[in-house]
Order: structure tokens, then sequence, then C-alpha cells
């Protein structure tokens, strides 16, 4: 068969990184607010063109090829084959957390660098996401400990406000946000922890669930919430049935949290959150159970689900990335496969969590590379999105009230009125930026665990293929599309390219 491979044309690049090298193995891009460097929206072009954008270990960033296709017949040892005709799920989209450790971060810049901050993530000149978590009331990273209807127990909730963090933090970025992604800005709602009152343990944090007579009123909170979000301009896609529930049966954890049983869990939503929400005015909102790690696939989720009521409730399943590492991904698939109805959303990620690893590591590739690596091994398992954690932190990795300091895309130094693009930045925007909600996940096979690969077809019918190469050198590939031909190409050393066609 005719071999088609392309010739560079030329390159060109919107405002350029400005490159600093921390001595981690890698680069950030400086950007302050005079100057951050952007990648346009991709323009259409037809056959026989194509576009490449690569990033890489040594300092690219979006960098765009265009390139032409022409015949050959030589063929390469490496191939990656395209099915086009092969669909598996339908995108969600992709984004981050608006946490208060966010908002205070972006606040602490001038106005100007706020919103060259929030336009790297949110604008056509950014990375475009889509698909952001909101906290319901504080988290770890909070600068204290707080939820909306705080001091005394008064289960009609009389008493319930939200915070000056809401206020200050949350609010107006989310809405400068909608604004930049011109509406296709979604939302989802997570809580972290119930007022004291309101558990058994009558803490925020620590072993503690959610006392049986407390269930409706926690319904009831969740309305509350989006009521007064709704009131703001803001309403949401979405919402989890509460951050990682495995962590209010950890005696010694110290982030806030509601612990949950399967059986409690399938008993609340069933009886109490279901109802509540599907006969309230945000009666099509998605709920999304789980909300924690792989290890609690499938084997939670079939408890969850043995009451048809509360299955019938629940529209997805949402997963965190910790302990991917231990815990396979075919967790993901044999979850899918028991319930094909109900998407499946990863929901948290960042770095620097484990023991004995840097909290904030400026400019680490090898931690860009992770989140890359995770985003395609979820993917082609079914996950319709890829959520990460905090989407600024400050250079020790918070705040965070209860010193859980770790890494973030982008890292702020206030004192300097800078802030800085870290390469797990640019890993996500590789799919943020091509791979619109409604893409398709389409069929993609490849030749070495070092150099996977996820495909998509775009709503404008483009086809988007994301190529992760680990390995320390270039590794040449062949790319088969089985309704375009094939094209050759070079994949440089420790990169991450995007290849994008129609």
């Amino acid at each position: 068969m005719w071999i088609i491979i392309f010739f560079l044309i030329g390159t060109t690049l919107a405002e350029e990184c400005r490159k600093r090298d921390y001595g981690n193995g890698g680069h950030v891009c400086v950007c302050t607010s005079k100057h951050c460097d952007t990648v346009a929206y991709p323009e259409r072009v037809e056959q026989p063109e194509f576009l490449i954008y690569t990033s890489n270990k040594a300092g690219l960033r979006f960098h765009k090829s265009s390139g032409t296709f022409t015949k050959t017949d030589q063929v390469s040892d490496n191939q990656i084959l395209i099915n086009s005709n092969e669909k598996y799920q339908t995108m969600l989209g992709w984004g981050g957390a608006f946490t208060d450790a966010t908002g205070i971060n972006i606040d602490s810049l001038d106005e100007d660098a706020q919103t060259k901050l929030l336009e790297s993530y949110f604008s056509e000149d950014g990375i475009e996401y889509s698909l952001c978590r909101v906290p319901i009331g504080g988290t770890d990273f909070s600068e204290r400990g707080y939820s909306y209807a705080d001091g005394h127990a008064d289960e009609t909730l009389g008493h319930f406000r939200l915070a000056p963090e809401d206020f200050d933090y949350k609010i107006p970025f989310i809405k400068k946000a909608q604004d930049m992604s011109k509406g296709k800005l979604q939302l989802f709602a997570s809580a972290w922890t119930a007022p004291k009152w309101m558990k058994t343990n009558g803490e925020y944090a620590g072993f503690g669930f959610l006392k049986e007579k407390m269930f409706q009123a926690w319904a009831d909170y969740f309305v509350k919430f989006l009521e007064n979000y709704k009131s703001h301009g803001i309403q949401f896609w979405g919402l989890t049935t509460g951050n990682e529930p495995s962590l209010g049966i950890a005696p010694f954890s110290k982030i806030n949290s509601v612990g949950w049983t399967p059986i409690m869990m399938s008993n609340w939503v069933r009886n109490h959150l279901g109802p509540t929400i599907r006969n309230s005015s945000f009666a099509d909102i998605k709920i999304i159970t789980l909300d924690d790690q792989r290890f609690f696939l499938p084997w939670f989720i079939n408890i969850v689900f043995r009451n048809k009521a509360a299955k019938n409730y629940i529209d997805g399943i949402a997963v965190h990335w910790y302990y991917d590492t231990v815990f396979p991904a075919s967790l993901l698939k044999q979850t899918h496969d028991n319930y094909p109805d109900k998407f499946l959303l990863a929901t948290e990620a960042c770095r620097g969590e484990k023991a004995g690893e840097k909290d904030v590591n400026l400019g680490s590739w090898e931690r860009g590379e992770s989140y890359a690596f995770d985003i395609i091994e979820d993917v082609t398992h079914w996950v319709s999105g890829w959520v990460d954690w905090n989407m600024a932190l400050d250079l020790k990795g918070g705040p965070t009230y209860i010193k859980n300091y770790v890494d973030s895309p982008i890292i702020v130094n206030s004192t300097a009125g800078e802030f800085y693009k870290q390469p797990m930045f640019y890993s996500l925007g590789h799919f943020s930026k091509f791979v619109p909600k409604n893409s398709v996940r389409i069929g993609s096979s490849g030749f070495d665990d070092h150099v996977p690969v996820a495909a998509f077809q775009r709503p404008d019918h483009g086809t988007v293929v994301v190529i992760l190469n680990k390995k320390d050198h270039v590794v040449p590939v062949t790319l088969v599309d089985d309704s375009k031909g094939s094209i050759q190409v070079d994949l440089s050393k420790k990169s991450i390219t995007t290849i994008l066609y129609w």
C-alpha cells in the first residue's frame, strides 16, 4: 500500500514560552502581567495537510508544525493503527478544581496577571478547560475548616450561608472563567465534609460518618448550595456524592471528610439524595458516585447498585488517580463492562502527595509525563474525562490549613508577580486543547508500552491522536489511519505529541 509521509513546511508559535530551569529535570514557562505564552485555537486544514503540536523535556511547548502528505513506499518498524470506525466513549471534558487555594493564589497577583492565568486555562489562546470541580464548602486546601451551616444543630438549615471564601475566591473567578470559555465551561460540585453536628465524631475530619437522622438534612444541604450558587449566576452540570468516602474510615486522616460504607451510600442515594435532587429545580443534574480510588472498583459500586432505585438515580462514577500505579486500569474496564450506561470520570489528581516526594518540583518533566501517561491509560479504559486538583498553588504547595502541601500545574510566586506553568499544565493541554467535549474516542493500537497512544474523533470530524514518548531517544513512528492512509513522524525524546487532521 502507499505510505504517506510529511515534510515540515514551516513552524509557527504564538506568544513564546519564557523558559526557566530550576534544575528539576525540565523547565517552567514564566508568566507575568506583561507576558505569557499562548497556543492559538487550531484552524482547520484540509487534506493533504495536517498539524502537529509537540511539547518535550528539551523545552518545546505546543510547538506547532504544519505538514503535507506525499506518497512513498518507506515503512517504519513502529506502527500506530487508527480505526475511526471503532467507536468508544463520548468525552465529557477536561479541567481542574476551583479550590480556595486556587482562588487565593490567583487573587495574590495583580489584575493583569490574574487575567493571563485564567486565560491560560480557559480562553481560546489557552488550553480551553471545559469541565471543572467546585468544592461545596471547605477542603484541606482552605485556610480553615468550615461548612455552610456551622454552629448549632438545625436540620432545617435555617442558618445555611455561603462563606466569605465563595465570594472572594470562587464565584468571581468561576464567572470570569465562564466568560473566557464563551459558555463552554461546565461545573460539577463535591462536598468534603458535613457540618460537625451532622457527623458521628463531631469533627470535620477523622473516623466519622453521617448520623442516620441527618441523611435528609445532608441531601437538603446539597440543594441549598445549588440554589445559592444559582442566585449568583452559576449553575452546575453535575455533583458527586462526596469526596473520598474512604477518608472517613481513616482515624488519623486530617482531611475533611464524611465516611460512607457502600450500603450507607446506597440507602442515602435511594431514599434521600436521589429523590431530593430529582424533585428539585435541579432535576437534570448528573449525580456521580464514589469520587475515590480505583481500589473501590468495582466492588463498592456493585454494592451501591444492588438497589435498583439507587442505581437509577446515579449517572456516573468518579475515580481519583492516587494509587493508579498499584491498582490496574483493568478495574475501570471491568466497571464499564458491568455498567455500560454509567460514565466514568477522573475527578482528582496531583503530584507531590507521596511520602518522600518534593511537594513542589518546579519544571519536572517526569511529573508532566506521569499526567499524560495516566490520562492515556484512563481514556483507553473507558474514562470520559480527566479533572486535575488545584489549578494554582504557591511556592510551598499551599495554602492548606492541614499542611498537606502538593504540586500544581501552575505555581504562583506573588512576591515576584510571576506564575510558572509546569510540564503538567502542557500535558493536560495536549488533550483539553484539541479534544473538545463530545469528541468520541476511536480505535488505536500502539507498539510499545513506553509509547502509549489515544485517538479521538472531534465533533467537527477532525481526528486527534495524542502520543507520549517516555523513551530517552527519538522514536520513528508510522501512523496508519484506516480512512486516510499513513504518515511518518519522528517523536522527539521525552515528548508529548498531538496530531490533528481532517
